[in-house]
C-alpha cells in the first residue's frame, strides 16, 4: 500500500466556499500530495497547491483537522491511503480559474447551503460544517 501525506484547504470567501471538480466528476476542496522533499510547512503547502489548481490567493486562519482515505490506484495497481492536514483559509475575492494539468478540471465559490448540495462525500460536508464554524468565529473577532 502506497500512504501519501497530503495537505489541502477549505477556502471561504464571506459566505461563501471554495469547491473543485475532479476528472471523475467529484466535488470537493483543494489539496494535493506532500513530497517527502517538500520543504514548506503543511499549511504553506496546501496555499501553494490552492494558488496551483485554482489560482486563488488565501491566507490561513487555522488548522481544521484531518481526513483519510482508501482507493484502489489501477495505475499504480496498488492500494493508496491519503492522510490530509486541512486548513481553514480565507480569500481577498471569489475570483478562481481551474487548472486541468493540476487535475482540477473545474472550480467555483458556491454559497455554503449549495456547496453541501454539490460535495461529493460525506466526511467533506462534515469538514465543511466544522471548518465554517471556525471561519465565522475568526471573523468576530
Amino acid at each position: 500500500m502506497i500512504v501519501r501525506n497530503c495537505s489541502g484547504g477549505i477556502v471561504f470567501k464571506e459566505d461563501k466556499v471554495l469547491l473543485v471538480c475532479n476528472d471523475k466528476q467529484e466535488w470537493g476542496f483543494p489539496k494535493g500530495a506532500v513530497k517527502t522533499s517538500s520543504d514548506l510547512s503543511l499549511s504553506d503547502f496546501a496555499r501553494e497547491r490552492i494558488k496551483i489548481e485554482c489560482d486563488v490567493d488565501a491566507r490561513v486562519i487555522a488548522p481544521c483537522g484531518k481526513t483519510n482515505y482508501e482507493f484502489y490506484s489501477i495505475s499504480r495497481r496498488k492500494p493508496v491511503h491519503n492522510n490530509i492536514s486541512w486548513f481553514v483559509m480565507e480569500a481577498q475575492s471569489d475570483y478562481c480559474k481551474a487548472y486541468p494539468e493540476s487535475g482540477t478540471i473545474d472550480c467555483r465559490f458556491e454559497e455554503i447551503t449549495n456547496a453541501l448540495d454539490d460535495i461529493t462525500y460525506s466526511q467533506d460536508k462534515s469538514l465543511l460544517m466544522m471548518a465554517y464554524q471556525k471561519y465565522r468565529e475568526s471573523i468576530k473577532d
